[in-house]
């Protein structure tokens, strides 16, 4: 039912801002290229709108944020309900997944920090 409405939500969201796009190109641009100033992307020396502004709302990306957003619905955790088995990256920089680090019955023990 998640994933249902997901889809329904971020195919109107598409729908609705390709059409702005083709009504109010202008306009859509300046409100892409805010977004853009609010993530620091236009602080790129590469950055041109002309690249990547007209992949907005297109199936591509409508597909793209489906598929991020199915996969954050797999990485929640409730309580009482089976831990996510949520990909990380070992010091090492081998890519494993969370559950890999049980042993037997013991616990595991999530320790975050900084190294600064």
């Amino acid at each position: 039912l998640q994933k249902i409405l997901i889809l329904l939500q971020v195919t109107l969201s598409v729908v609705v801002g390709k059409t702005l796009m083709i009504l109010f190109p202008n306009a859509m641009k300046r409100y892409i290229l805010k977004m853009g100033e609010k993530s620091r992307m236009n602080q790129n020396p590469k950055f041109s709108y002309e690249n990547w502004g007209p992949t907005f709302f297109s199936f591509k990306y409508l597909l793209f944020v489906l598929k991020v957003k199915w996969k954050r619905l797999e990485d929640e955790a409730h309580e009482g309900h089976p831990a996510p088995n949520t990909p990380v990256v070992t010091l090492g920089g081998e890519v494993r997944h969370l559950l890999d680090f049980m042993a037997d019955n013991r616990p595991l023990i999530l320790n975050f920090g900084s190294c600064t």
